[in-house]
């Protein structure tokens, strides 16, 4: 790997943080900025979304009555980050979520969803946007694309 390179996967690594960090603080406007105009998102029970105007309508109604309460009601952590450069302008990556509320007692789990990003990036104007974001929902409940290649695993209950 090129020093390029690993410039160009250390930026990819800042936008997946920052579309965390835009999430939980709010931004909603800054974290649509973040996709591609024809972005596909499939995230299991919220659905398949299609380009910026659905992802910022859909994030504005899944987001909005959380975000009411004020910012930073739950933490997006991302680990485990891997990205593959795989043109001039295209990259693949993958990111385990670990998705915590800030509302659970101190006795309680606080753990909402265990996940797996699949995601595709593409440099637009210069710079790297997230083209396909594919939730891997893997805990409470599965909620697994048909391509998936773990969707075969066991799950304990």
């Amino acid at each position: 790997m090129t020093i390029e390179e690993l410039l160009e996967v250390e930026t990819i690594k800042k936008l997946r943080t920052l579309y965390s960090y835009y999430l939980d603080a709010g931004e909603l406007d800054s974290l649509v900025d973040l996709f591609t105009d024809d972005a596909v998102c499939e995230f299991g029970p919220y659905g398949t979304w299609t380009g910026k105007p659905m992802i910022a309508e859909n994030y504005e109604r899944v987001e909005r009555p959380i975000l009411e309460k004020g910012g930073f009601q739950s933490l997006h952590a991302n680990t485990n980050h891997w990205v593959e450069i795989t043109g001039d302008d295209t990259a693949v990556g993958r990111v385990y979520l670990i998705d915590l509320t800030l509302q659970a007692a101190a006795d309680q789990v606080p753990i909402i969803w265990l996940g797996i990003y699949d995601e595709s990036y593409r440099k637009v104007g210069g710079k790297w946007k997230i083209s396909k974001s594919s939730l891997q929902f893997m805990w409470p409940q599965r909620h697994l694309t048909p391509d998936f290649p773990g969707k075969h695993l066991p799950i304990r209950d």
